[in-house]
This record gives C-alpha cells, sequence and structure tokens, in this order.
C-alpha cells in the first residue's frame, strides 16, 4: 500500500491566499484546488490537525482527510500550468519543454512535478522568491537554500548563473523530492553543482554564502534571523519570502541593523524581500 497524506479539504475556501494565510503557521506544504474547494496537504497529521483548527478559527469549513500519493500526483499533473517569473518558466512535466523553447533567448525552463514538497511557482511566495533572485547578478554567487522543498530555488539559482547551491530541509521526504526534480533539469547548464541534504539550520558551520534564501513563515524567519544573516558573508544577499504583510516589520526588526532591505514586493497579502548584509 502506498503512502497517504494528511491533507485538510476547505469548501469556502474562497480567496487561497488568504487561506493560505490563516494555517501559514501549520506549515502547509502544497495546495490543490478542486471543483468542491480547496486541498491542502501537511507534512504530518499533527500540523495538518492544527491547520483544521486555525481553519475553523477563521470561519472555513474544513475537513481532515487522508490522500494516496499517487492520487494526488495523477490529478494535480492535469491541472497545472507552466509558470513564468522573469527568465524562469516552471513547467510540471517534461512533455512540456519543445525545441522551440530552447530557442528563447536569456529563458530557463525547469521541470517541477506536483509533489509534496512546497514549491511549484504557483503560490506567491515562491514567485517572490524567483523575482527576489533576479535583482541582483548571480555570476559566481554560492547560494543556501534553507527549507527548499521541491528544490525549485536551488535549482533556479544555478540556471540564473550562479556558481554552485545548497538545498537543506528538514523533511527527508521534501530532500528526496528536490533530488527526483534534480534529475528531470539535467538540461540546466550547472545543474550538477546543485546538491540536497536533510540538515538542520542551526548545524551549519559554512558562514560564506554568497546568497541566503529562505521561504519559510514569518514567524520562522523572525525566529531565524540571525542564524540566516550570519550564513551570509559580508556584502550578501538574503532573500526572503513567506510573510504576511502585516509581519514584515517584526520580521525586519527581527534581522535588525546588520542588514538593508534594498528589494521588496507584495502580492495579494505576502511580502518578498531582499536583504543586503552589512560589509563591516
Amino acid at each position: 500500500m502506498g503512502r497517504e497524506w494528511p491533507a485538510l479539504d476547505v469548501t469556502d475556501a474562497g480567496d487561497a491566499d488568504l487561506l493560505l494565510a490563516a494555517v501559514d503557521e501549520c506549515g502547509p506544504t502544497a495546495l490543490e484546488e478542486r471543483d468542491t474547494g480547496v486541498r491542502l496537504f501537511f507534512a504530518t497529521p499533527e500540523a495538518r490537525d492544527a491547520a483544521v483548527a486555525a481553519a475553523k478559527a477563521a470561519r472555513y469549513t474544513a475537513q481532515a482527510v487522508e490522500v494516496p500519493d499517487e492520487d494526488w500526483g495523477r490529478r494535480s499533473q492535469q491541472d497545472l500550468q507552466p509558470i513564468t517569473v522573469g527568465r524562469i518558466t516552471i513547467v510540471p512535466g517534461p512533455e512540456f519543454l519543445t525545441n522551440r523553447q530552447s530557442s528563447i533567448v536569456n529563458r530557463q525552463f525547469l521541470v517541477i512535478p506536483p509533489s509534496m514538497a512546497f514549491g511549484t511557482g504557483h503560490h506567491a511566495t515562491t514567485r517572490m522568491c524567483l523575482a527576489g533572485l533576479q535583482t541582483f547578478d548571480l555570476s559566481n554567487a554560492r547560494v543556501l537554500d534553507v527549507g527548499t522543498g521541491s528544490g525549485v530555488l536551488a535549482i533556479a539559482s544555478v540556471a540564473l548563473g550562479a556558481e554552485a547551491a545548497i538545498g537543506i530541509d528538514h523533511d527527508p521526504d521534501a530532500v528526496a523530492a528536490a533530488r527526483e526534480n534534480l534529475a528531470l533539469n539535467r538540461h540546466v547548464r550547472g545543474i550538477d553543482r546543485v546538491t540536497f541534504s536533510c540538515e538542520d539550520l542551526r548545524a551549519l558551520d559554512c558562514r560564506d554564502h554568497s546568497v541566503v534564501v529562505a521561504n519559510l513563515t514569518g514567524t520562522l524567519l523572525a525566529q531565524a534571523a540571525l542564524s540566516l544573516t550570519g550564513l551570509a558573508r559580508p556584502g550578501g544577499r538574503v532573500v526572503l519570502s513567506g510573510i504576511l504583510s502585516d509581519e514584515r516589520d517584526a520580521v525586519l526588526g527581527a534581522f535588525g541593523p546588520g542588514v538593508k532591505r534594498v528589494w521588496q514586493a507584495e502580492e495579494v497579502e505576502w511580502v518578498g524581500l531582499v536583504l543586503m548584509k552589512n560589509n563591516l
């Protein structure tokens, strides 16, 4: 019997981004829009159950369900369409790649199929991280992607010119999905310089990354602010998203005076930031 994934069905979801904001602290890993509403997926039953309570507190009609892995993947593949952010286009399967696409100048096509690992480009926070990574020159950069999920941001980094990218996640299923996606993107120049591992942010000792990118939650970013900044070299960038609009000031305050905000974007109620670490 295949694995079953803890999920949450909401029949009166309305704006999906507002629903995501209501359950943000529970760490949803994927979203599927359905004819009857929205289905959210979670890494653990405990996270899903907490999301049920949060959704109901926000006056949504929510029900816990268990979804077979192959069923979710099959149906989601039918619905996802390519997403373009600047020079990056994300497609849900290799069948979307054509010879015509290879002739488009300065466009990089990444294959990221639907999975439980967050990051197909269909959520505002992933799109803002992809946009943030394109606000500065990644040539020769060494990138650390914290909470890598599907691995899309690490893969996109080398596609955009980074020298190397490391993606870490505490969830072994996410790391497994990221490695599978790595194998689907052998057409990307420099893809052999992307690695993924299951690690705790606090255990990392390399503090010389040109870029640190983290698409987490506002609470987690505030808690990890000093660790994230510490992993970047002086003058390096820290690319952030997963921040609700009303969390922005608290997150920026947690990073303190050691960084300068050099870019900001907003989509619906989400905020993306690029910070530059001081040279001192």
